[in-house]
């Protein structure tokens, strides 16, 4: 018997179960099975409109900056000019995810190159399942569309988000992984970043980039 099923043990033990009843196991199974929401806070942003403006100003509110498009097509003209702006390199590294891959990248000077960062590329581009309104928040799903590494090794990284998968809260957004994923197929990792990474453990001072990227530029399209 290993540690874990020796916890276990113990558990059962003072429940007085032994995991065999029959009843028990349906509830759990049939509570598993619909996945129930939970307490879901008062709408942030009642409107698409809303959600979007709410998600920027959240954003904004913690670092990050957002730009808006009215198509994908925009968006290596977008990321070329937020580049230059900030004297950064052309190279950038996305994966796999056709969002990405399929935009007029030669349209411009940027170099693009695909699959996971081991460490050396001053800049990543990933695409986000969803965005949350109430936070500012994006949600990224691991994979080889969009590799984690892209989101923390960078110095910089850029996130393109759909303003139809902007909700208002974590509750829906959570609901928005599963019905993407379906049951027993979540991905492996689910990130969640507001802002860029920050700290201000020494002297109370900010910091960004104290762990991941110090830049976070969001690109909202539609």
């Amino acid at each position: 018997m290993n540690g874990r099923e020796a916890m276990l043990g113990r558990i059962r033990s003072a429940l007085g179960v032994t995991s065999q009843e029959i009843a028990r196991n349906a509830t759990i199974d049939d509570r598993l099975r619909r996945a129930p929401a939970g307490v879901i806070p008062a709408p942030a942003g009642v409107t698409p409109a809303a959600r979007v403006a709410l998600f920027t100003r959240m954003a904004e509110k913690v670092f990050a900056t957002v730009a808006r498009v009215a198509s994908p097509e925009h968006v290596p003209a977008v990321v070329a000019e937020y580049l230059r702006s900030h004297n950064l390199p052309t190279a950038i590294r996305s994966g796999d995810d056709p969002r990405l891959t399929r935009l007029p990248w030669k349209e411009t000077m940027i170099e693009l190159t695909r699959g996971p960062s081991a460490g050396k590329d001053p800049v990543g581009i990933s695409h986000a399942l969803a965005g949350v309104a109430e936070t500012g928040t994006v949600v990224l799903v691991s994979g080889a569309d969009n590799p984690t590494t892209l989101a923390f090794l960078p110095e910089t990284h850029i996130v393109v988000l759909r303003a139809s998968d902007i909700v208002g809260d974590y509750e829906t957004a959570w609901s928005a992984v599963r019905a993407a994923f379906g049951k027993g197929q979540m991905p492996r990792t689910v990130n969640w970043i507001t802002g860029p990474s920050r700290s201000a453990d020494i002297e109370q001072t900010l910091l960004l980039g104290a762990h991941g990227p110090q830049r976070l530029h969001l690109i909202v399209v539609g």
